[in-house]
């Protein structure tokens, strides 16, 4: 068999990259076909509806619902600030006044004759969305935002938590294997992306937070750390909406673990550079890995993104193994042998052959490998 089909996590120096920045909602685009845009740029924005608020004003009033429209002092679609007087009756010879005030900001919805309920809305919320990435704008989509393309070095990670944030690069770390320690974390690291080595600890972790560091990227982390940051057990949840005041982009899995060379030695080369990163993580369908985006300059004929391809197993490609005895270890495929071979669990498979980075020469079941694409 000459190549197989396998999962596989992007780590390049050289990436045409596409990304889509669209609102929630519709609204306004503040950025035109072939601008050029910063990570902090706000390229698109919008008004989500505020929250509705039931306000039963016949009640309030003391009066037949039917009623409620002859007392009004505002009407549908009327913005209103808290405390302002919405209804007033005539009360008795021009005394004894029953005056209703707003409890809240906002704006009039709908005013029912049939139930004597007003429904408020509370201020509209604005929502921006930012670049993300330095790039290009190559196309507008009216009322919706924009597609921008870049030349980035390129990482993507296991797992993340945090959302998208920017920076640069600082690496506390001499090596891949190394962890890094409370100590190394300290008035520098503020408003840094910092690079941790094979794991960082919980302590590690409150320690940026305190220092206003925007994120962390490691090799490994451990899961019982995580729950104690969050508070709960993650499970299949979508990840990347969490309020922990950073984001954490973990490049190999759970525990102590290398950071993969290659990764390693990338982002110490561009250390001082700007980056973007984002902990949006989801593993079943619709895969979401986060990500890791160092921009880099280019021209705008360089702009062509790729279309995205199925990873393949062949001679030469690079691996990560992802089950024990060699979790985490990066090797090379040596074979790709066709016929079915039985395993530990007696279970026919298909299998490769490898070196790892160790000099350890094995054979891995497919499913236990996923590629690493240059």
């Amino acid at each position: 068999m000459a190549q197989a089909y396998s999962p596989g996590l992007k780590c390049t120096d050289n990436l045409v990259l596409r990304k889509e920045r669209i609102l929630p909602l519709k609204g306004n685009v503040k950025v035109k076909k072939g601008d050029i845009v910063k990570s902090q740029d706000i390229v698109a924005e919008t008004l989500l509806p505020g929250k509705v608020v039931p306000f039963n004003l016949a009640n309030k009033l003391g009066v037949t619902p039917n009623m409620v429209h002859k007392f009004l002092k505002v009407k549908a679609g009327d913005k209103i600030t808290k405390k302002q007087m919405i209804a007033q009756t005539n009360g008795f010879l021009g005394m004894f006044k029953t005056s209703i005030r707003s409890p809240i900001e906002g704006e009039i919805e709908n005013i029912s004759k049939i139930t004597g309920q007003m429904l408020l809305r509370e201020p509209r919320i604005p929502v921006q969305v930012k670049a993300f990435i330095d790039g290009m704008v190559v196309e507008v989509i009216e009322e919706e935002g924009v597609i921008i393309e870049n030349k980035s070095a390129y990482i993507q990670g296991i797992f993340g938590i945090g959302g998208e944030r920017f920076s640069t690069l600082k690496t506390l770390v001499s090596t891949p294997e190394e962890e890094v320690s409370v100590d190394d974390i300290d008035e520098s690291c503020k408003d840094k992306v910092i690079v941790c080595g094979s794991l960082v600890s919980l302590a590690a972790i409150k320690k940026a937070q305190k220092m206003n560091v925007t994120g962390i990227i490691t090799g490994g982390i451990d899961d019982r750390d995580l729950k104690e940051l969050l508070g709960y057990n993650i499970g299949v949840a979508i990840t990347g909406h969490e309020e922990i005041g950073l984001t954490i982009v973990v490049t190999e899995g759970f525990g102590k673990i290398k950071m993969a060379k290659k990764t390693y030695d990338l982002l110490k080369e561009h250390e001082g550079e700007r980056v973007s990163i984002h902990g949006f993580t989801q593993i079943r369908a619709g895969v979401m890995r986060p990500e890791i985006i160092i921009p880099k300059e280019f021209k705008e004929s360089e702009l062509k993104a790729e279309k995205e391809t199925m990873s393949t197993l062949e001679i030469g490609t690079t691996i990560r193994v992802i089950r024990e005895p060699n979790f985490g270890i990066i090797g090379k495929v040596t074979g790709l042998p066709e016929q079915l071979t039985k395993v530990e669990s007696e279970t026919l498979v298909r299998i490769l052959e490898a070196e790892l980075e160790n000099g350890k020469k094995v054979i891995i079941p497919r499913a236990n490998v996923e590629i690493i694409e240059d």
